[in-house]
């Protein structure tokens, strides 16, 4: 998954950085508000971790201008004991969440990988759907009651599509969820990925399409709706 981050705090953006591209994110991190501008609209992340307290442009500001350009995109903000009580009007802007300094990076993991559940409704950390149980909190996979060993990658992937079942993924998309900034890859490892994952959901009830030129679909197979 692709988050944004906006801190300009070197210490703890070290560290956010740091834990999360090492549970497999790709991370891009703004250090100062002013230079922020349209970048959440021009690339698509799933979430956007926000900080108050910024040079150039305030967290108000930034929060304002997401949702003024009529983005949906998840954000959580991260903000000082002497700033909470701002917490309803930066709830009132549009945040999702909201953590307060210090924090457990753990924590900060777990309420993204909540508000990037909600977009599709999925609030739960088991996901159902027909044969095939995903747990995306012990990043787990079942199909009809039975483990199926995943790799990081292909659950990456499994996860990416289906939080938008019933929607076509585009491979860019895909490709900055499944693999690292710094991997220089090629979409071949992707076609690879897919051609795996689909043995693995065979009997699941759930299959992965390809829309030529454009990417991947996950969708209920027509056999389990009977």
């Amino acid at each position: 998954m692709r988050i944004l981050l906006i801190e300009d705090a070197e210490d703890l953006g070290d560290a956010i950085v740091a834990r999360l591209r090492a549970s497999g994110y790709a991370v891009e991190w703004i250090r100062d508000g002013a230079e922020v501008g349209d970048r959440p609209k021009e690339e698509a992340f799933d979430a956007i971790v926000l900080d108050v307290m910024l040079p150039g442009r305030d967290g108000f500001a930034i929060l304002s201008d997401i949702r003024r350009l009529g983005l949906d995109t998840p954000v959580l903000v991260i903000t000082a004991r002497s700033e909470v009580d701002d917490k309803i009007g930066l709830l009132d802007l549009g945040a999702d969440d909201y953590l307060v300094k210090p924090f457990d990076l753990r924590e900060l993991e777990a309420r993204l990988r909540a508000l990037m559940r909600r977009p599709a409704g999925m609030t739960a950390s088991v996901i159902e759907i027909g044969a095939l149980s995903l747990d995306v909190a012990s990043r787990t996979l079942r199909v009809e009651g039975r483990p199926v060993e995943c790799g990081r990658r292909e659950f990456r992937l499994l996860e990416a599509l289906i939080g938008r079942l019933g929607q076509v993924v585009q491979k860019e998309r895909l490709m900055g969820q499944v693999f690292s900034l710094d991997e220089d890859v090629s979409v071949n490892a992707l076609e690879l990925h897919v051609s795996r994952l689909r043995r693995k959901l065979q009997d699941s009830g759930v299959e992965i399409v390809t829309v030529r030129g454009i990417g991947y679909m996950a969708q209920v197979h027509e056999s389990a709706h009977r």
